[in-house]
């Protein structure tokens, strides 16, 4: 059993940008899916996902990134193993053209779990990453929503990325990027790049999260969704049941997405956001499956991961 789940962020997406948040969603699962196909790790699968989405300017990662209220771009990643626990991840990291490839070194170099600011170009030249030129990461449709909001405090956020996976070996990882919140305060840290807010993967569940980092960061929402399917529950009615609570705690602002995938394969892809980008590539050696979308409501997404799941 091999399995990919990616997203493209859970917020509103509008009508003009469905296709083409559909098909860099679709692209991005089948780039990780070739590498589980390949024998290869589910690590290397959700950071060659999430890569790919980086590299769309369709989404809040990499190019096209949301700009801060100084217009400037900083990127939030995370890359977790669910084997042992290792996590890579930087944060508010200034002019970085793939941050999930800058957490992928934090990780493999193992010293430290994050990084933050401009101080992480440091580690990042030993790495062999380069600054991108400044401007070349904003995109036209970037700069004028930040002028549109030029006077707001705060924003709601939309277009973060993430993917998880199991591996031939059963192995599961999952790796999120953001650009964060449009107009947010220079130096502000999102849910992507904390382990169990944004970000996790153990031994039976690797999940990503989008949506409103604070609210996702007090819910400790990836984490819990873990102990939840550690102690008997579907993915799905997990997720369901937690994104629920937290619009109960925090009201509809609270509203967030996340998508996980267990140790039996059993995957994940639920919100309570106006619509979430979303595709997913399953095979247990009876042929490939796969599915892609924006998804209105929860009920017609689960739907199509439901014939994607190997236990019903």
């Amino acid at each position: 059993m091999i399995a990919i789940v990616v997203h493209g962020g859970a917020g509103t997406i509008e009508l003009a940008r469905h296709a083409g948040a559909i098909a860099g969603c679709a692209a991005a699962a089948q780039r990780g899916f070739a590498r589980l196909a390949a024998g290869g790790a589910a690590l290397d699968a959700v950071q060659a996902a999430v890569r790919a989405l980086e590299d769309d300017p369709a989404f809040n990662a990499g190019v096209g990134a949301v700009l801060t209220r100084d217009g400037q771009v900083e990127l939030d990643a995370a890359i977790m193993d669910g084997v042992d626990g290792r996590i890579g991840a930087i944060a508010a990291v200034p002019d970085l053209r793939r941050p999930i490839d800058l957490a992928r070194a934090v990780l493999d170099d193992g010293e430290h779990v994050l990084l933050a600011g401009a101080a992480a170009w440091a580690f990042a030249r030993r790495h062999g990453h380069a600054p991108a030129p400044p401007g070349t990461l904003v995109t036209a449709r970037a700069l004028a929503r930040w002028r549109a909001r030029q006077a707001e405090v705060a924003s709601v956020g939309g277009g973060t990325v993430g993917a998880v996976a199991i591996d031939g070996a059963g192995r599961l990882a999952a790796a999120t990027s953001t650009g964060g919140v449009l107009g947010k305060r220079p130096g502000r840290v999102g849910d992507s790049p904390l382990p169990g807010c944004g970000t996790w993967a153990d031994r039976g569940l690797a999940a990503s999260a989008t949506g409103p980092g604070e609210a996702i960061i007090r819910a400790t929402l990836t984490r819990r969704l873990a102990l939840a399917v550690e102690a008997g529950a579907a993915p799905a009615a997990a997720a369901a049941a937690l994104l629920d609570e937290m619009i109960a705690t925090g009201g509809v602002a609270a509203g967030a997405g996340v998508i996980a995938v267990d140790r039996a394969g059993r995957i994940a892809a639920t919100h309570r956001t106006p619509t979430m980008a979303f595709a997913a590539v399953r095979a247990d050696g009876r042929g490939a499956q796969a599915a892609a979308g924006i998804s209105t409501n929860a009920a017609p997404l689960e739907a199509q991961l439901q014939r994607l799941d190997p236990l019903t």
